[in-house]
């Protein structure tokens, strides 16, 4: 009994996998459809050579696109352009697809003036991008006994960049670190569209740029065309 469940399943892997594509034209092997037209209306139940003779009629595909349904439903359309748009519209919604990034700014409790302002900078980046941003204090030696200035470091980071940002995690103390986590104001999909924007309009302005560098290029008199007005001059007077 092994042998031949062992060999039935050999048997059956052969097929290798189940394609996820939906079943078009003659490759539909049952005697009906419930046939929906191209414009989504409903034609009813007919044979499954009615609903091929129209799809030719048609120069349309016939698609399986309910399969399990009892009869299967099967709709009349432009299969090749049906796949072509499918694609672009996956693409645009990976496109848009938002992905939030944790990002760390990793300070010391007596950060200097200069280094704190470089760090919030980056701070502001990563809010301004939509993406979050982990805060971590370490402590060192008897930095240790003062978690206050870290707690004090980090409520001034938050209120700096409060127009941006919220605190999503609390300060708290882990082991010789302090951590807190700043949620952005901006959603990551509404950045991405900001920055799309903002390289297009640069794109765009370099390109203008460039048209009047040629334009002015022209039309400006070079040496040469001076000095022949300078010589027909003379020649007049």
């Amino acid at each position: 009994m092994r042998r031949l469940t062992a060999s039935l399943r050999d048997r059956i892997n052969l097929g290798g996998p189940i394609s996820a594509e939906p079943r078009i034209n003659d490759r539909i092997r049952v005697p009906e459809v419930r046939l929906v037209g191209p414009d989504g209306q409903q034609v009813g139940i007919v044979s499954i050579q009615d609903a091929l003779r129209l799809a030719q009629e048609s120069d349309l595909d016939l698609v399986e696109i309910a399969p399990t349904s009892r009869p299967p439903v099967a709709k009349l359309m432009d299969y090749g352009k049906f796949k072509y748009e499918s694609a672009m519209k996956a693409r645009e919604a990976r496109k848009n697809q938002a992905h939030t990034i944790i990002k760390e700014m990793k300070l010391r409790p007596k950060i200097d003036p200069h280094d704190y302002e470089t760090k919030k900078g980056h701070v502001v980046r990563f809010l301004n991008a939509g993406d979050k941003v982990k805060i971590t204090i370490m402590f060192r030696g008897r930095e240790q006994s003062r978690p206050e200035l870290g707690r004090r470091l980090l409520d001034r980071l938050a209120s700096d960049v409060e127009e941006l940002g919220f605190v999503e995690f609390a300060p708290k103390q882990d082991g010789r670190n302090m951590i807190m986590v700043l949620g952005p104001r901006k959603k990551k999909v509404d950045a991405m569209a900001e920055a799309r924007a903002a390289k297009a309009a640069r794109n765009a302005g370099t390109g203008r740029d460039a048209e009047a560098d040629v334009v002015e290029a022209d039309v400006a008199p070079t040496e040469h065309d001076a000095t022949v007005e300078a010589s027909t001059e003379e020649t007049a007077e």
